[in-house]
């Protein structure tokens, strides 16, 4: 059973008051079904888990042994619990007001950790009162600098924990982890509805993480709650952990796998060469590998209808792993298809700023040019659904890698791709114009829409590539088309540039949206405040109303449906403001339970 404690959460109303909020809690809490606060980290639950914890808490007897090796860790746990006293949802916001007033929010998020094992009341009340404030804080841009440091923090009970070592047995992983964390249905099987899993290969944009990379299908999940409804208590984050690459796989250079408290497998990652010539985690692959034992070892444990969410794999790895599994599975990747939808919706909503009058939106996507700078999934996905969903011509959806402009030969056999998948989205014969360098490239492909998500170019937007589209969007002297520029590269570290440049550079032309928030800018006496384009417009309420649906698989044309739903919320107030996509502080709950509820309907329609 999900619970729905959004009624009050009205978009454009005021803000809900403590009581309100403390009703909501109570909601929340009485949907738990009895589920209490849980045990501090440093006290040992009442069920071991030798199995489902990381191999090296595990090794070290559990969770209070892994926090009692070292006194830092011991006196971080106290400083922490002893600022963690709140007793109300309007105790914590003060005390999180005051840490984040000093302006570094890490200190925020080991904060809200704490909350959460004491009262997930309270903290998911805080969420809901004033979630602009505080998703930054328990996911992007906050959750990157936690999972760089996540074994350097108390480990707390929350995440299950599947190594390669563990093939052959996942079932028993998952079991154990159930019964330790999760509460039963009334005909005694686990609830679950929600999983959120990640093997640690590709966090955000900073690499591979390894074990510590927990961070981001726990923040995954907070939001599911926060803007969906989804009863936390039914949800399971979890790491498939297949190794960790050495210093040189993660953008930050962190010895993470011979850091004494990394809590993963101390070995490499055992790869190989695919069909298409990519490297790929061998443990994924062949018959009996790991992820197809997990996958059916979630269903048998949790029933055919668990939603499986992919987050952050590799590349490499994500497209193919989709492919496989989205019809076997009620599956999807937010990396690729999640993605996919908001920068979408993201485009929508530049066109409805562009093109106030139009009545159809995505009819009108058929004429755009869209470069997307990055040949990941994010883009790749994106490129995808706006294709065969939306209808944009290949002939207008252009992608750059390393080597510039991303080519093929009319037979396919040479350019520049890299797989499969890359050469999709190839432009047909190599360009005799320069195609190198960015501003050569927007030159030559004239791009109405430029999209920037490498996660390993920060800065990649300069004075000359803003001018550039501004310059190949100007028809003559007194019309100049405005351009779109997403950068949606995380954390705000690695995005390709900043709500600054982008309007500073363009004197306000540009319509700017990013991956994490930037602030407001005013241009000539015009404030240009910027979409964030994140997924949390996305994967929460969708996976609400799928759960809702009981589905079997999900299509692509639900993505582009939820794109079209996030567009269509935008105000006339918003337009004026220059935002592509709705305030998070707006209804982003209401929209996401107005989608769920759109599923429901189209199941109904069905069964009718």
């Amino acid at each position: 059973m999900s619970f729905v404690a959004g009624a009050q959460f009205q978009p454009r109303s005021p803000p809900p008051s403590a009581d309100q909020v403390e009703a909501c809690a109570v909601t929340i809490q009485a949907s738990f079904r009895g589920y209490r606060v849980r045990k501090t980290p440093l006290v040992p639950g009442k069920i071991p888990r030798p199995l489902s914890l990381p191999a090296q808490v595990s090794a070290a007897g559990g969770v209070a042994e892994w926090n009692g090796q070292l006194p830092e860790t011991l006196s971080l746990w106290s400083a922490t619990d002893k600022m963690c006293k709140a007793i109300s949802v309007e105790d914590a916001l003060a005390d999180l007001r005051g840490i984040m007033n000093l302006g570094h929010n890490i200190w925020a998020y080991s904060y809200m950790r704490v909350l959460y094992q004491k009262s997930m009341d309270i903290f998911y009340g805080c969420l809901m009162q004033e979630p602009e404030m505080l998703m930054p804080v328990v996911y992007t841009p906050t959750v990157g600098e936690a999972c760089q440091k996540f074994g350097i923090m108390p480990f707390y009970s929350r995440g299950c924990y599947v190594s390669v070592s563990q093939r052959g047995n996942i079932k028993n992983v998952l079991t154990e982890y159930a019964e330790a964390e999760l509460v039963k249905n009334p005909d005694g099987t686990y609830g679950c509805d929600c999983i959120v899993f990640s093997d640690g290969g590709r966090i955000l944009g900073l690499g591979d993480l390894g074990a510590w990379g927990m961070g981001i299908p726990i923040g995954k999940l907070d939001l599911y709650t926060t803007c969906a409804g989804v009863d936390p208590t039914r949800t399971v984050p979890v790491i498939l952990d297949a190794g960790i690459y050495d210093k040189n796989g993660n953008t930050a250079k962190i010895d993470i796998r011979d850091h004494p408290r990394y809590t993963g497998l101390k070995q490499d990652r055992v790869v190989h060469k695919s069909e298409s010539g990519t490297v790929v985690n061998s443990a994924y692959y062949g018959e009996a590998n790991m992820v197809q034992e997990f996958m059916e070892a979630a269903t048998q444990v949790f029933g055919p209808n668990v939603i499986l969410q992919f987050e952050d794999f590799n590349s490499n790895d994500a497209f193919p792993l989709l492919d496989t599994f989205r019809t076997q599975f009620v599956s999807y990747n937010d990396d690729i298809q999640g993605t996919a939808a908001v920068t979408c919706a993201g485009i929508l909503g530049a066109l409805k700023i562009k093109y106030p009058q139009c009545n159809d939106l995505v009819g009108r996507l058929a004429r755009e040019r869209i470069l997307f700078h990055g040949s990941g999934s994010a883009n790749i996905g994106a490129a995808a659904l706006l294709h065969f969903e939306g209808g944009v011509p290949k002939s207008q959806l252009f992608m750059t890698n390393s080597r510039g402009l991303m080519w093929q030969s009319p037979d396919g056999t040479d350019g520049t791709y890299r797989n499969d998948e890359q050469k999709e989205f190839a432009v047909l014969g190599q360009p005799d114009a320069p195609h190198k360098t960015l501003e050569d490239i927007i030159s030559l492909v004239t791009p109405t829409c430029l999209v920037g998500a490498t996660g390993r170019t920060p800065g990649a937007f300069d004075k000359t590539v803003i001018e550039t589209m501004l310059a190949v969007n100007q028809h003559d002297e007194h019309d100049v088309e405005r351009p779109v520029v997403f950068a949606l590269s995380n954390p705000r570290t690695q995005a390709e540039c900043t709500s600054e440049e982008a309007y500073g550079f363009s004197n306000g032309e540009v319509i700017f949206g990013s991956g994490t928030k930037f602030p407001a800018v005013t241009v000539k006496g015009v404030e240009h405040k910027p979409g964030m384009v994140n997924n949390v417009y996305i994967f929460p309420g969708l996976s609400f109303g799928i759960s809702q649906c009981a589905a079997a698989s999900i299509p692509d044309s639900v993505f582009l449906r939820a794109a079209e739903a996030v567009a269509n919320s935008l105000t006339p107030q918003d337009i004026a403001e220059d935002l592509s996509l709705i305030h998070i502080s707006e209804p982003t709950r209401l929209l996401s339970i107005s989608y769920a509820v759109f599923c429901l309907k189209k199941k109904k329609k069905k069964q009718q």
